[in-house]
């Protein structure tokens, strides 16, 4: 769910997109099969499917592991414990911020003595979840994103074609929606400081707003399991096979559209990632009135808008990423970005709310700097692919021509399109490597607060797991979707993200 571009995520070249779906997706003329996606290879052309555990399997059977293991593992253990865990550490990664001090020695500790389960059931005990002020800031906010979502203009743009022949279309007004939001904000802050009220009474009652998007997503989360079964908006959809645990987790359908809204655009985008700088700003609002100015809130707060702010602007780009490409509208995706994002990736903003760090001039400029760096190499990365597929090819990449690997593959229909893989330039350095700026931008917003507690680093150390996790299923979809192209690529670009060392 991070904004970030993989490897092989790529706009198709020039082929027609066939016939229209109701003005929201395009699907190829050719019949596909309806029953279950497959991969299939035929002289070097790949056919991007859903699945690929065939392959996996075989591995781990040679290795002792049985298949029957690894599946049960895969569809029914795994989904299982996330769906049952994850909800719990987000109210636990909260509760340890400001019951316990942001120390996780002091939740282990109190478990110790009060038991998990006991510290779960006080956790919820103190909250009250459906109330006037819940219901009233959550479902106002979905209001407030939902009608500038539809009515703002933006271009239309197009994501890549599906493995059943559909193209996804997105109406591009990301930034737009980005800077009224942030505007609106500014206006209801000045409107309830003006009357002796706060913004801050988010921060004052999270727990409380947590606690609700947590059982509203789960419940949300259900209803499009259902609707993906019984009235999917495109062909990319249906049953697993997985079973009811796996597919509740990753989703029945790829692209769903409810009265012609984008759901994984909603709750990716103008959910938890607007939700984001909103949060940082309530944060450092309240910082301010707690403590008047702390430079350590102000570098972090400036690098994550700096960030966030880059996403909007290239939010097309985004739906040509693996979270919106390959990964379903279920439990991991939209459970992750209602809940798990709005808690964990502004952490550190809350965190300093009551764990002010004075930094001195030095020190925080220096930090800035680094940071704005880091947020510019990202950026140039990513532009920088796609220019060179803008012109197809035909324009220079630090000051040469491109290295280029012009890769095919086939759509279930049997249609063969065209990506390009550029290999110079930054990408020329590592298959991945705009994941090295977006961490380091990362621990430059996270270092302001100091190395107290372990809880400000959290987010950093999921980064780098979800980074490194996610390189591996990039690559594996890209193996197979682009067969010996990637090899090529893969010869020609030797490291996946750390150039020389890994």
């Amino acid at each position: 769910m991070k904004s970030v571009l993989s490897g092989c995520d790529s706009t198709d070249g020039k082929q027609t997109h066939g016939s229209d779906m109701t003005g929201v997706t395009t699907r190829s003329k050719s019949r596909t099969s309806e029953k279950k996606d497959v991969y299939s290879k035929s002289n070097g052309v790949i056919s991007n499917g859903f699945h690929g555990y065939k392959e996996g399997y075989e591995t781990l059977e040679k290795s002792g592991v049985s298949r029957r293991s690894v599946y049960l593992f895969n569809h029914f253990f795994f989904p299982l414990v996330m769906v049952g865990l994850t909800p719990q550490i987000v109210m636990l990664f909260w509760y340890t911020n400001v019951k316990f001090g942001g120390s996780y020695s002091a939740l282990i500790t109190h478990f110790r003595s009060h038991s998990v389960f006991g510290t779960l059931l006080k956790m919820w005990s103190e909250l009250s979840i459906i109330n006037t002020f819940t219901v009233g800031v959550i479902f106002g906010y979905f209001a407030w994103a939902l009608f500038w979502m539809v009515v703002l203009p933006g271009k239309e743009v197009r994501g890549p074609v599906t493995p059943k022949g559909n193209t996804p279309v997105y109406k591009d007004n990301g930034f737009l929606h980005y800077c009224v939001t942030m505007a609106g904000f500014a206006i209801l802050t000045t409107v309830l400081k003006y009357n002796g009220l706060t913004p801050t009474v988010v921060y004052d009652r999270f727990g409380e707003l947590l606690a609700f998007m947590n059982v509203f997503a789960l419940c949300f989360v259900f209803l499009l399991y259902i609707k993906g079964i019984t009235r999917p908006s495109t062909s990319d959809s249906g049953k697993t096979g997985g079973g009811f645990f796996f597919d509740y987790y990753w989703g029945t359908e790829l692209y769903p559209r409810i009265c012609g809204i984008d759901v994984k655009v909603f709750t990716n985008c103008r959910f938890g990632m607007t939700v984001w700088p909103l949060m940082c700003c309530i944060y450092a609002l309240k910082s301010y009135e707690l403590h008047g100015f702390v430079d350590s809130m102000f570098v972090t707060t400036i690098l994550q808008l700096t960030y966030i702010t880059k996403f909007f602007t290239w939010e097309a780009g985004y739906m040509h990423t693996i979270d919106i490409i390959l990964d379903r509208a279920g439990f991991y995706i939209c459970w992750g970005c209602l809940c798990w994002l709005p808690s964990l990736y502004p952490s550190v903003s809350l965190y300093l709310v009551s764990h002010p760090v004075r930094l001195g001039t030095p020190l925080a400029s220096s930090i800035l700097i680094v940071g704005l760096i880091s947020v510019l190499i990202n950026y140039l990365a990513d532009l920088q692919r796609q220019d060179v597929r803008k012109a197809n090819g035909d324009c220079l990449v630090w000051g040469r021509k491109p290295d280029l690997i012009r890769a095919k593959y086939r759509i279930e229909g049997g249609e063969v399109r065209e990506s390009i893989l550029l290999a110079s330039g930054w990408w020329g350095l590592s298959r991945h490597f705009h994941y090295i700026p977006e961490i380091l931008l990362s621990f430059f917003w996270t270092v302001t607060t100091g190395f107290e507690n372990v809880l400000p680093y959290t987010y950093l150390i999921v980064l780098v797991i979800l980074l490194t996790h996610r390189s591996f299923r990039d690559e594996q979809k890209c193996s197979l979707k682009y067969g010996i192209y990637w090899q090529e690529y893969c010869t020609k670009v030797k490291h996946r993200i750390i150039p020389f060392l890994f």
